[in-house]
């Protein structure tokens, strides 16, 4: 089970801009185990629009998504940097700190920061 846990990509994020992400815990449907992942598009309006994209398409896997947070990130990849910053209304704040820590693992060469900021 891990295996497959462990296959569901870390980040899914636009490649450059500022955008809504949220903080996504999924896991085996009644599974202890979980993983934490970082989703992210201009595309979307609200924060809502990301879950209900990402959520369907795990539940096709056989895993239950739940959304810790979310907010911003600003990607400027010309420059290999990322703010994570900001709050959605209707999730809350995810913890952005967390949110960094997956993002540095994807992103290694890059310089990730965090702030309470809204803007």
């Amino acid at each position: 089970m891990a295996g497959q846990l462990e296959s569901v990509p870390a980040v899914e994020i636009d490649p450059d801009g500022t955008f809504k992400y949220i903080l996504v815990r999924v896991q085996r449907a009644g599974g202890a185990e979980h993983r934490d992942v970082v989703r992210g598009t201009a595309a979307a309006e609200f924060h809502n629009h990301i879950f209900e994209k990402v959520n369907p398409e795990m539940e096709k896997l056989g895993f239950e998504c739940k959304c810790l947070g979310g907010g911003k990130i600003d990607h400027n990849s010309k420059d290999k940097k990322m703010r994570v910053f900001g709050l959605s209304t209707g999730y809350g704040k995810a913890d952005h700190a967390v949110a960094v820590e997956i993002l540095k693992k994807v992103y290694q060469d890059y310089e990730i920061t965090w702030s309470d900021d809204k803007k």
